[in-house]
């Protein structure tokens, strides 16, 4: 039996992608909440909890974006062109977010308020490009002579936006449900009330998603809704309202602390496997699969070894770095 490299980058991408969406999630989400934490020392733990983290938690998306450069130039190439500016304000995101999470710790209490905004701002803009990326792939990409024939506002559609406003949603349940489990006190408390408002917020998007998007196109309809798909796919809506169930049960029990974001980063992992149901096997949607974007298989080959040695390291000191700062964290121990 012959092996299918294409497929191994493909999922070589697609679990990048999911680690970086489940990782830097929360502490993405954590800056969007500073603009409901105004008491100094909140904000402070808020920041502690992921400051051990927050920086290899961007490694999987670097790994992500250079394996579709390898692996399928093609969709590399249409996507960045079709997406530059999203792509851009994404950048821009980061990079404020990256410099207020330093300089907020080093500046002067009159400063420091310009540094929180800028990380609240930068997590925000972040996020929301990013969900603008998710619309925009399931919208489809008009791709003419293996290049990307639309405008460079092809991405301003209605749905897009929706969905940059989706994944502000599911950041900021990562991040009350993070934060659930790091802090305690009035901080904790808070964001027990707040999860049971952003999880309805989030099954409002879901909810209006799973009907825009079989409406809107026919071949996610035809996905999920033709036999015998219907009876393979079916289970995932069902999961997804249990999941949502027993956080809301979770949430206002004191006792439950770990549960509520493991539970959130299930919700999160069936939220994407129903976009990759949707597109399968295109990864330029609608009609170009991973096979017509495929590198030449002798490139992909000479890529793999490197990815499959780079792949276990990254898990390895991800995995520790979690294990030695468990817990709870307070304010007054952290990032300094």
């Amino acid at each position: 039996m012959s092996i299918d490299i294409s497929v191994i980058w493909f999922v070589i991408i697609v679990f990048a992608t999911l680690m970086y969406i489940v990782m830097d999630g929360f502490d993405l989400g954590i800056g969007m909440l500073f603009s409901v934490v105004h008491d100094g020392e909140e904000r402070d733990v808020m920041v502690n909890s992921v400051a051990p983290v927050w920086d290899g938690n961007e490694t999987w998306l670097v790994l992500g974006g250079a394996g579709l450069f390898g692996a399928f130039p093609l969709a590399y190439a249409v996507i960045t062109d079709a997406l530059v500016i999203p792509l851009t304000a994404m950048l821009i995101g980061l990079i404020f977010r990256g410099v207020a999470f330093e300089f907020r710790f080093k500046a002067v209490p009159s400063h420091r308020i310009f540094w929180d905004y800028a990380f609240a701002g930068g997590s925000l803009l972040a996020t929301f490009s990013q969900g603008i990326v998710v619309g925009a792939f399931i919208n489809g990409f008009a791709v003419a002579a293996r290049r990307f024939a639309g405008s460079t506002l092809d991405w301003l559609t209605p749905f897009n936006l929706f969905c940059g406003l989706g994944l502000v949603v599911a950041y900021l349940l990562l991040g009350t449900t993070w934060l659930i489990m790091k802090s305690e006190g009035a901080l904790q408390q808070r964001m027990r009330e707040l999860t049971r408002k952003v999880l309805l917020a989030l099954m409002a998007v879901i909810a209006v998603v799973s009907v825009w998007t079989p409406l809107g196109w026919r071949y996610v309809a035809e996905r999920w809704f033709t036999l015998p798909n219907f009876f393979w796919f079916v289970p995932v809506p069902i999961l997804v309202l249990a999941l949502s169930l027993w956080i809301w049960r979770l949430s206002a029990r004191p006792a439950s602390h770990a549960r509520p974001f493991i539970l959130t980063l299930g919700l999160i992992f069936l939220g994407f496997s129903g976009l990759g149901i949707s597109v399968w096997p295109n990864i330029i949607p609608p009609h170009i699969s991973l096979w017509d974007a495929a590198a030449p298989p002798s490139s992909q080959v000479f890529m793999l070894p490197g990815a499959l040695l780079i792949i276990p390291v990254i898990l390895m000191y991800t995995a520790w770095s979690y294990y030695v700062f468990r817990g709870k964290v307070s304010g007054s121990e952290g990032y300094h």
